[in-house]
């Protein structure tokens, strides 16, 4: 089975060959640190970073095209098309930087597994692709490093630190076997009111070949929206189990087993260092680093549905003048604002994969009641971003319905990993994937 990209490449055709600023394009993150070098950090098996010097953290598939950055960490156990993982340091490197690679259960806590069991080397890989930024106002350093092949499907967390041990940042990607094929369909959501503002995806397992003795009890699946883990769905048991066609049928009949279509994402290019792209109010280059004005928010909550094309909040790097998006895009200060007449009812951020989809600080908005604006502002790299704002609810996850609104008729990207451990075993393979995409757009 072949994972389609037809979700990006649309996108990519009209992003990276126009020539002028009106397409679009993706952002990346800076996260939470335990100080420069992350000392006192424990590794946490998820998207974090420890250090804060660390930015612009990249893992991709790469398929030796333009768009390779969009693609998510999931690869099939073949691994023809291997993982990358690119980041800035900040500050020059006082050390070698050094990957291991971890197995996780289906929970992603660290499995019983040891390193000789999944990897084919010593689990210790030194990155030697290290180069300084060229041309910059800001410097860094650019890390570039190609991941080596693993022997078992499963979940995985990459983790690199300092030759000293000094936590950097940890990355998940996940790896698949083609045992078992999943057939994915849309639904329309149970309920009258939900069916406008939800997406729901029922699907069936076939296991034709694959000798699963208790089915019902074994297979644990997962999906995600846009390949977000923060609000992934967990299903434990099919609805109905179909032994004489060796069929697992999965129907949603609860609310909550579906998604909130949300709206489609703001764009923001800061690719161009003379023009304003998508999204830019004006820029200040006068200043180091340059400052760049994102136009400014307002709720979407109460609009009809619009459609634009986006990168189902993913972002890219990239240079208009200079090309070389790894070492010749700039930092820029970006400064956001939202306007509200009140405040919400709980903070609010910028949201999105530019966040790793993680409520961070940085990316806090504060409030003037006598303005009635949202404010805030972040350094990130030159490049085209997606993002949602998002208030905290009181659980702690991020709402972006309240200041974004939700569609049925948004376009959404939908996978769905299939989980198994075999009898005797110590670790959850990964025996099946698809992938879906709701609401394309020609």
């Amino acid at each position: 089975m072949k994972i389609k990209s037809n979700w990006k490449n649309g996108l990519l055709a009209m992003v990276l060959t126009a020539t002028t600023l009106t397409g679009c394009v993706p952002v990346e993150g800076t996260g939470s640190g335990a100080g420069a070098s992350g000392y006192g950090a424990s590794l946490r098996y998820e998207d974090a970073i420890y250090a804060q010097d660390v930015r612009s953290v990249q893992l991709y598939t790469r398929n030796f095209n333009v768009g390779d950055v969009l693609a998510p960490p999931i690869v099939s156990i073949e691994q023809s098309s291997p993982l990358v993982l690119e980041f800035d340091r900040m500050t020059a490197p006082r050390s070698r930087a050094v990957v291991r690679i971890h197995h996780c259960d289906f929970n992603w806590q660290r499995s019983q597994l040891q390193p000789l069991q999944y990897v084919q080397d010593y689990n210790e890989f030194f990155i030697m692709e290290v180069e300084p930024s060229a041309g910059t106002k800001v410097p860094y350093w650019h890390y570039r490093f190609q991941l080596p092949r693993v022997k078992i499907s499963g979940n995985y967390v990459m983790e690199v630190s300092e030759e000293g041990g000094n936590l950097l940042l940890s990355r998940r990607f996940v790896v698949f076997e083609e045992q078992v094929s999943v057939g994915l369909r849309p639904v329309a959501t149970p309920g009258a009111g939900d069916r406008y503002v939800r997406q729901q995806i029922d699907f069936n397992i076939f296991y034709p070949q694959y000798p699963l003795v208790n089915p019902s009890q074994e297979i644990r699946v997962v999906m995600r929206q846009n390949h977000r883990w923060d609000n992934a769905k967990v299903f434990t048991r099919p609805t109905f189990v179909q032994e004489a066609q060796r069929r697992l049928e999965y129907q949603l009949f609860d609310v909550e087993q579906s998604f909130l279509g949300l709206s489609e994402f703001r764009a923001l290019d800061t690719r161009s260092e003379r023009f304003s792209g998508i999204g830019v109010e004006r820029r200040d280059v006068t200043t180091n680093p340059d400052r760049v004005y994102a136009l400014t928010g307002r709720s979407r909550a109460r609009e009809a549905y619009s459609t634009q094309p986006d990168a189902n909040g993913k972002f890219i790097f990239g240079s208009r003048e200079y090309g070389n998006a790894p070492l010749n895009a700039d930092y820029q200060q970006v400064f956001f604002q939202l306007h509200s007449p009140e405040p919400a009812p709980g903070p609010v951020y910028v949201f999105g994969g530019l966040t790793d989809w993680q409520l961070q600080e940085s990316f806090k908005l504060t409030y003037d009641p006598e303005k009635q604006l949202y404010s805030g502002s972040a350094l990130l790299k030159q490049g085209y971003y997606n993002y949602y704002f998002a208030v905290k609810g009181a659980n702690g996850q991020a709402d972006a319905r309240y200041f974004e609104g939700s569609h049925f008729a948004t376009e959404n990207v939908y996978d769905v990993l299939v989980y198994y451990r075999p009898p005797g075993t110590r670790s959850d393979l990964i025996i099946g994937y698809a992938t879906l995409q709701f609401n394309p757009q020609k």
